[in-house]
């Protein structure tokens, strides 16, 4: 399982990346953390981000399921792009793609917005989408979204495995679901 997430860049993200690991490994899983994949010391900065991104992809392609942390990053509304990019990818690998976020209200009560003619657009003047969903739909409906966090997720992983169902393959807008845990 890999554990997608911008927890990579919290200030003790190594050892905060143990515990899900932990916990996948109870049901007879792996969990695969990015930041577990240690770049050689002698590269550069670029060739480092190189280095670390093959890393990640490969680890994509190895997990059965990714999880991934959807939760607002830099911004409201905004999860962090390279865990997006980890969704989509494996999205386009037929991953089954699990994510959480501590808020499941519809994105467009969480970002400003003032009223147009147009319809409710964001400070920046952007149309804000209201699809009733958490997450821009891209994101909504490639994974099955747990309100809470890494351990409510894979909780509800393991559950959902104990009662015969089988992980959710990638079947667009069918695949909108959200979960409170």
């Amino acid at each position: 399982m890999y554990l997608a997430a911008f927890d990579v860049f919290r200030a003790d993200a190594q050892e905060y990346g143990r515990s899900p690991q932990r916990l996948c490994a109870t049901p007879g899983s792996e969990g695969l953390y990015p930041l577990e994949a240690v770049a050689p010391a002698n590269l550069s900065p670029h060739d480092t981000a190189t280095w670390i991104y093959h890393a990640n992809v490969a680890a994509i392609r190895r997990a059965d399921i990714v999880t991934a942390n959807v939760a607002d990053f830099r911004g409201v509304g905004e999860p962090d792009t390279g865990t997006a990019f980890e969704i989509g990818f494996a999205a386009a690998l037929g991953k089954p793609i699990w994510a959480y976020r501590d808020d499941l209200s519809p994105l467009r009560k969480r970002v400003p917005c003032i009223a147009t003619a147009l319809r409710n657009v964001c400070e920046r003047g952007y149309l804000v989408e209201h699809f009733g969903l958490p997450v821009n739909l891209m994101l909504a409906c490639a994974a099955q979204i747990v309100e809470s966090g890494p351990f409510a997720c894979l909780h509800a992983i393991a559950d959902a495995q104990r009662k015969g169902m089988p992980p959710l393959p990638i079947d667009g807008l069918a695949n909108c679901r959200f979960a409170r845990c």
